[in-house]
């Protein structure tokens, strides 16, 4: 029979290399091609200003560089998976009419017509501004399966998304607002 001291150490144990794993994710990096050097990947994505779609290379720079370019916050968030405190963020409760967008690499995310009231604190929407913008991948940390949401153009993250959502989707977009800017339309 294991001890109530082993299961805790055990337990405290896995915690702290999940977390550990959470801040040591790398950037992403160029694809080698044949022959050993880089190619810079694209993605097709939907530009709300050109109100289609378009290719765009992906956006991959170093930790150091996210630094500079970020604010402590918003590096957290975005770049080490990081989720800000409820009922803090610039925009879990903004109504104005407008896109927001990616806070690292400018991707146009979601859509405010899209946005509503979730009750959870965070900026949550039914649907993103176009599939392609975004990547969604396993989070099974903390104890938990949940769907991390992430930029498709520079893989920061987003959220998560639920199922627990409004029609027509069912879905809930759970973002943080230190992971998006906002662009108000004129």
């Amino acid at each position: 029979m294991i001890s109530r001291r082993l299961f805790i150490i055990g337990g405290l144990s896995s915690i702290i290399l999940a977390c550990n794993r959470k801040g040591s994710i790398t950037a992403a990096t160029a694809t080698p091609a044949a022959g050993g050097t880089a190619r810079i990947s694209t993605v097709r994505l939907y530009s709300a200003a050109s109100k289609g779609y378009i290719m765009s290379d992906k956006v991959i720079k170093s930790p150091e560089e996210w630094r500079r370019q970020l604010t402590p916050e918003q590096f957290h968030v975005a770049r080490e998976q990081g989720t800000e405190m409820a009922f803090t963020g610039a925009t879990w409760d903004n109504h104005e009419v407008g896109t927001y967008q990616c806070v690292c690499c400018g991707n146009d995310l979601y859509r405010s017509e899209h946005k509503y009231e979730s009750g959870t604190g965070w900026p949550s929407f039914w649907q993103p501004i176009a599939p392609e913008n975004i990547t969604n991948r396993a989070d099974n940390s903390l104890f938990s399966r949940r769907t991390e949401v992430l930029c498709s153009r520079c893989d920061a993250h987003l959220g998560h998304v639920f199922d627990d959502g409004p029609k027509p989707t069912g879905l809930r977009y759970c973002m943080n607002s230190a992971a998006m800017t906002f662009v108000k339309m004129p």
